[in-house]
Formats: structure tokens, sequence, C-alpha cells
């Protein structure tokens, strides 16, 4: 009787495995562009007073690791302001996602220390039934707590996750103007977003090399009164669409980022000018 009661638990175990690894899959993508080891590091500016000062680093981690137990990848994304910057405006983020190796979210954090305000966001991500759960959790600079639950029938990204899916984005094909939209959650929220295709511009990045790369405009429609334009990417024509340069539109000015380095590609950079 015991051996019988031990195979059902074993049984029940199997099915939800399986139901949330089918479940996962409805939301999966498959990633075309990066390898585990990959390391992008950038250079960060911003525009004080009508000059563009240096501010300090970024750099972009990925890592194939295990999350709860299942294989996943890791990204992470750090960006430190220095001494200079810190006299006008402290900036220390830490972003972290983790996915399955076909590309579903799992979970994703920022931690956000802009000037004197700190800030955390959390979502845990789970596939029930073939729908998309969300466990969201905001720390706001006052300290308060918000949490929220939500099922969906379709799926939902946060701003990490939808980065690493998007480097695998086939743009065979498109013509200016082209829009993938998605939905996006942060700690609190579910609102409308969108890439949008803007044409093919060679970009000179800090490493002195010069890369023929598509522009894509990242935008969001939090507020519900139409989209506003968060970030400017331009990744390299090729098959890894490596971020060269982000032009940031930030609520307290502007900002840009620029390639220093790029390590452990999965493919031959073809999009290199000179």
């Amino acid at each position: 009787m015991l051996i019988l009661h031990q195979l059902k638990i074993f049984a029940a175990t199997l099915l939800l495995c399986l139901t949330a690894t089918a479940a996962s899959a409805q939301c999966a993508f498959r990633n075309t562009a990066f390898k585990s080891g990959e390391r992008l590091s950038y250079n960060l500016y911003f525009n004080w007073q009508f000059v563009w000062v240096t501010v300090g680093t970024a750099s972009f981690d990925t890592d194939q690791t295990t999350y709860r137990g299942h294989q996943a990848y890791r990204g992470s994304l750090t960006t430190r302001g220095n001494k200079r910057a810190d006299r006008f405006f402290v900036l220390r983020d830490t972003l972290l996602c983790y996915n399955t190796t076909d590309l579903a979210p799992l979970y994703y954090r920022k931690g956000a220390l802009e000037g004197k305000r700190y800030t955390v966001d959390e979502v845990h991500y789970s596939y029930p039934e073939g729908k998309c759960h969300v466990k969201q959790h905001r720390l706001r600079h006052t300290g308060e707590n918000v949490y929220e639950q939500h099922t969906y029938n379709d799926c939902v990204f946060d701003m990490m996750s939808i980065f690493l899916r998007a480097r695998s984005f086939n743009p065979t094909g498109w013509t200016k103007g082209y829009v993938v939209s998605f939905p996006i959650v942060d700690g609190v929220k579910r609102y409308p977003a969108q890439l949008r295709y803007q044409g093919k511009v060679n970009v000179k990045a800090d490493n002195k090399h010069t890369y023929r790369c598509l522009k894509l405009a990242y935008m969001e429609n939090e507020n519900g009164k139409g989209y506003k334009k968060i970030v400017d990417f331009y990744v390299t024509d090729d098959d890894n669409h490596v971020p060269v340069r982000l032009d940031m539109h930030l609520r307290f000015g502007s900002a840009k980022a620029y390639l220093t380095g790029m390590t452990g590609l999965r493919h031959p950079v073809d999009a290199l000018v000179k």
C-alpha cells in the first residue's frame, strides 16, 4: 500500500510538472540570438544643461543556470553612476530576470536607487491550467509594500524578458513603422507596449567600431493616453542583435548608453562596418 501511495504521489507530481511545462510553452519563443556567458558593457552619458556628461557604466550579463530546479537563463543589468554624477544625481539600478531556456518569463526584479528614492518591483510568473499567473510586488520609496495577483489568458512580459525575447525577432521583411505589440507588467500594473521599427543606421560605439544597426523604439502606454517613447535601441543588424546604443527618455532628463565591449557572443559580428 505504501508503494502504491508513493506511485500516486509521483504520478500527480509528474502531471503537475507536465501541465506547468505545457502552459509555459505557450509563452515560449525560440532563442536564436545569445548563449550563456555573454557579457556586454556600456558607458553611460547624461544630458546636463545641454552638455553630454559621462556619468557611469552599465553591464548586461546572461548565463544559463537553474531556477526552482529547472534550467533557465539569468539576465542581469546593472547601472552604476560615478562620483562626479553622484554630486548631481545618484543612479544605482539593478535589474534581474529568470526565463526558461525557451524564453518564457519566470521572475523579474528591479531595484532602483534614483536620487534619494529607492524602489523595488518584483514579478513572479507561473502557468497553471494553460494560463499566465503573476504575483506582483512593489516597495515604494515611502516604505509601503503593495501586492497584486492576476491571471491572464494571454502571455505578459516585463522589460527584461521582452528584451531577451526581442533579440530573437526576425526583422526580414520589416518596413519602417512596423510594430510588434505586447503587454508589459511591473510591480503593480499591466499596460500595452510595443516595439516600433525605425529603419537602419550606422552607429559608432565607444569601442571605436561602427556597426550597421536596426533602430527600434520601445513605447509604453501606461496611463491610457497614448504611447510614450521610453528607449530607442540600436541593435546590430546580424543574428546577435546586440544593443550598440540606447537613447533613454527619462522623467528627469535624457541619457545615452554606448557599447564598450562584448564577449561570449553566439554568432560572428556580421554587422561590423569598420
